[in-house]
Parts: C-alpha cells; sequence; structure tokens
C-alpha cells in the first residue's frame, strides 16, 4: 500500500473513531436528559394524581375538583367507612402513642391514643385503590412513619400526599412543624408522592380575617423551591378572598404546585367567592376539600363549569 493510500486509510479511521465518539456523547446526554424532569414535565408530576384517577375511571376529566375527600378515618370503623365510600382520597392524623409501646397512630391532637396503628391502617389501605393523605402533627412520628410506609410501599396502589402545617399564617396559634426538620424526616420520597405543605391558620367570625400575606406565600416559596415533589398547599377557603394575588403568584412559581382548599367545620365561606380561583387558575391545579353541602352548592353556581 502507498504512502497515500494510508494517509487516506489512516484519516478515514479518525474520522469513524470521531463519528463514533460523537454519537456516543450525544447518546450518553440523551439518556441523562432524559432522566431528569424538565420544567414541562414538572407540570405532568404534579398531575400524577388525576392521572392515576383517570386511569382508574373514578374521575372523567383532568379536573381536581372531581376527587372527593373522607377525613379524619383515624379509627377502625372510620378506615372501614372510608375504604367502603365513593371518596378518592383517605385523609387521617398521624401521632406518636402518648404511652408505650411508643409508634405512630391515628390520631389528632388532643388525643393521645388510638384504636389503630398507622402500621395496620396502611394495610388496610394497601388492599385498596384509594390514595391517602398522611397528616401529621407531631415531629416525632415522622421518621418511623415514613419507614412503615417505606416497608408497605411495594402493595401500595394510590397516590400518598404527606401533610403538615411548616409555617405560621393568617390567624394561626399552633405551632408549626419545623420545616426542614419535618422534610429531613420525610426524606427523598418515593416518585410521585406530594407534599402537601400549609400554613398553621386561624378563623374568627364578626371580625376581619387577615389573609395570606406576600411575606407567608414568598417564605413558603424559599422552603419549597428546590424541592423536587410536586407540592401542594392547603389553604384556608374563608381566608381566599383576600389572598388571590399571592396565592396566585405562588403558583406561578413552579408547575410542580398546587392548591388544596379546605374549610373548619364552622367556618362561614361565600362558596362565589372560591370562584376567580376556578375560573382563573388550571382546573387540574386547585383540590377542593370542602363539606358536601359547599360543595354541591359551589357546583351549582353561575361560571363554575
Amino acid at each position: 500500500m502507498g504512502a497515500r493510500s494510508r494517509f487516506w486509510t489512516s484519516r478515514f479511521r479518525i474520522h469513524v473513531a470521531l463519528f463514533l465518539i460523537v454519537v456516543t456523547a450525544a447518546w450518553t446526554v440523551w439518556n441523562l436528559m432524559s432522566k431528569i424532569p424538565s420544567f414541562s414535565d414538572s407540570g405532568k408530576m404534579s398531575e400524577q394524581t388525576l392521572d392515576y384517577f383517570l386511569r382508574k375511571g373514578t374521575i372523567n376529566e383532568k379536573d381536581a375538583a372531581n376527587v372527593e375527600w373522607y377525613h379524619m378515618a383515624n379509627t377502625k370503623s372510620k378506615i372501614t367507612k372510608a375504604l367502603r365510600s365513593s371518596a378518592q382520597m383517605i385523609e387521617a392524623d398521624i401521632i406518636m402513642r402518648g404511652h408505650d409501646p411508643k409508634e405512630p397512630i391515628m390520631a389528632h391532637p388532643p388525643q393521645t391514643d388510638s384504636d389503630i396503628t398507622l402500621r395496620d391502617w396502611l394495610k388496610e389501605v394497601s388492599a385498596s385503590d384509594k390514595g391517602i393523605k398522611l397528616d401529621f402533627k407531631s415531629l416525632q412520628a415522622v421518621a418511623p412513619s415514613m419507614q412503615l410506609l417505606k416497608e408497605i410501599r411495594g402493595q401500595m396502589h394510590g397516590p400518598v400526599w404527606i401533610n403538615a402545617d411548616i409555617l405560621p399564617g393568617p390567624g394561626g396559634k399552633a405551632t408549626p412543624l419545623a420545616p426542614q426538620d419535618f422534610l429531613e424526616a420525610v426524606g427523598p420520597g418515593h416518585p410521585g408522592d406530594v407534599l402537601s405543605l400549609g400554613w398553621t391558620t386561624g378563623w374568627t367570625p364578626n371580625t376581619d380575617n387577615p389573609g395570606y400575606s406576600w411575606e407567608m406565600v414568598q417564605q413558603m416559596e424559599g422552603v419549597c423551591r428546590d424541592l423536587k415533589q410536586p407540592v401542594t398547599f392547603p389553604v384556608r377557603a374563608a381566608l381566599l378572598p383576600q389572598s388571590y394575588a399571592q396565592l396566585l403568584w405562588l403558583l406561578q412559581q413552579s408547575d410542580r404546585y398546587s392548591l388544596t382548599v379546605w374549610t373548619g367545620l364552622s367556618d362561614e365561606v361565600a362558596m362565589e367567592d372560591l370562584l376567580p380561583y376556578r375560573k382563573n387558575i388550571d382546573k387540574s391545579r386547585v383540590y377542593y376539600d370542602l363539606l358536601e353541602s359547599q360543595s354541591n352548592a359551589f357546583r351549582k353556581l353561575p361560571g363554575y363549569s
């Protein structure tokens, strides 16, 4: 083979090698990037709860208002009723038992005991296709509860929401769980789990109750900015009329964010005050955890649909 032929053969091999290196590098980068949720993907992440119920056929459109809730399923009889109900999501409260054996139980302060532990409660739920919202009232209960959840995770079917009030809010008198301590105890969680992070609140009749202030929503956004999980913010319905601009701003900071509107048993709420949230925010991003009578009245309002 002459010198000229060897030159072109060598050059061809170099080009082939460079081509293979470029193709390999491009494939590696694409493979890595495909595993990282993009900004648009994060919107899909925040809708996994709705996607699950759509697949199950228990809702017929991606409208978070169609998700029904069962509250305070903190006893054996109530979890039995909840599992037989039409509700897609079951909410229950968790504390550490006030005496030995110390373990996570289903109870709301000031109660200190229950007829069902979290371990047994999770076993009951795992046999169903319901979603769950675990509302932590005790920081000490979080880490052992997450371990119990991890042990049964393979048997769980529905969405899992992890809830706590982590910041002081309008009229709030209760002590919130320390944000970083709570998030560290929760850990990285499971893909698709929703963090439900709220403010302590209060409401008093016949007074001008303050809403969620700019300082409150900005502080919450600072806590949630670097989280990877979808986050829903439980917000008190009676405080929403004076909080629209602030909560809209909060939702605009990330497609991972949503709202869960809830109400106290004695709160006075004009359903018309919720319409701006219904009309101006994507329906997949606002859940309505209302009393049945309120929910029915809300759905009948002109402009609801």
